[in-house]
C-alpha cells in the first residue's frame, strides 16, 4: 500500500490558512506540498472513478520523514470534495480555521475586486449577486462569487463530521493564530503528534488590498441575519 498524505487543511478561505501553511513550511518536521493550494480534491477534469493520485503525490518530497500534508481552503466548500478526501485515506486529519463570517465575505470580496474579478458593490453581491451560482457548474457553487455560502460554516462542518471523526478534524479560529500563534501552533502540533513549535514572530499573511471602502452597518447586519441559524448549528457542533 503506497503511503498518503497526513493532513490538509481544508478551509476555510480568507482565514489563515496561507500564514498557517508559511508556519509549518518553516519546520522540518512537515512536509507541505510544493504549492500552497493543490486544488486537486476539487478538480473536476479528474476521473474520479479512478482518481490519478500520483499526479497528487508529485507534489510533495518523499525522500526524508515528515508529517505531510497540504492546504487547498475551497475543499471544505465545494462538493464532493470532502467525499473524494475520505476515499483517499478514510484515516486523513483535517484542519478547519474559521473567521467571522462577515468579516470573511468582505475579505473575500476585497480580494476578488482587487484582482479584477468582481466589479459590483459589495451590497449588491451578497444580495442579487447570489443568483449568480445558479448559472454555474456544479450548480449552486462559485469559484469566486460564493462570498455568503462559505461562510456557512455549521453546515460544511455538519458534512465533514459526517464523512470524520470527531477526533480527526482540528477547529482553529484565524485570530488566534494570528495574536497567539505559539498556541495555535501548539494545538496544531498535538493533533498531528508533530513537535512542540519554536518561538514565532507575528506575521500578516495575504492581507486585503484597500478598496476605498469600509464594510457598512446595513451588509453587516444583513449577513448576520442570513448566518444567525447557521452560526447556532455550528456553535453546537463544536461543543461536541
Amino acid at each position: 500500500m503506497s503511503p498518503k498524505i497526513d493532513f490538509i487543511v481544508a478551509g476555510v478561505q480568507k482565514a489563515g490558512t496561507t500564514a498557517l501553511f508559511d508556519y509549518l513550511s518553516d519546520d522540518p518536521a512537515y512536509g507541505l506540498s510544493r504549492t500552497k493550494e493543490v486544488h486537486f480534491f476539487d478538480d473536476e477534469t479528474q476521473n474520479w472513478s479512478e482518481p490519478d493520485y500520483g499526479a497528487y503525490h508529485a507534489q510533495f518530497d518523499w525522500s526524508r520523514a515528515a508529517i505531510r500534508g497540504e492546504a487547498t481552503p475551497i475543499y471544505i466548500y465545494w462538493p464532493r470534495a470532502l467525499e473524494r478526501i475520505a476515499a483517499y485515506n478514510p484515516k486523513i486529519k483535517l484542519i478547519i480555521m474559521l473567521r467571522d463570517p462577515v468579516e470573511r465575505a468582505w475579505s473575500h470580496w476585497r480580494m476578488e475586486t482587487s484582482r479584477g474579478v468582481e466589479a459590483h458593490s459589495f451590497s449588491w453581491c451578497i444580495r442579487e449577486g447570489r443568483r449568480r451560482l445558479f448559472d454555474a457548474a456544479p450548480w449552486g457553487v462559485h469559484r469566486e462569487f460564493s462570498y455568503v455560502e462559505r461562510g456557512l460554516y455549521g453546515e460544511q462542518l455538519e458534512r465533514a463530521l459526517e464523512l470524520f471523526p470527531r477526533e480527526q478534524l482540528l477547529v482553529l479560529q484565524a485570530e488566534d493564530l494570528r495574536s497567539r500563534p505559539v498556541d495555535a501552533l501548539g494545538a496544531v502540533a498535538q493533533f498531528l503528534n508533530g513537535p512542540a513549535p519554536a518561538a514565532v514572530e507575528r506575521r500578516e499573511v495575504h492581507v486585503g488590498a484597500d478598496v476605498g471602502a469600509a464594510l457598512g452597518l446595513p451588509d453587516r447586519e444583513f449577513l448576520d441575519e442570513i448566518y444567525s441559524a447557521d452560526q447556532r448549528r455550528l456553535a453546537q457542533l463544536l461543543r461536541v
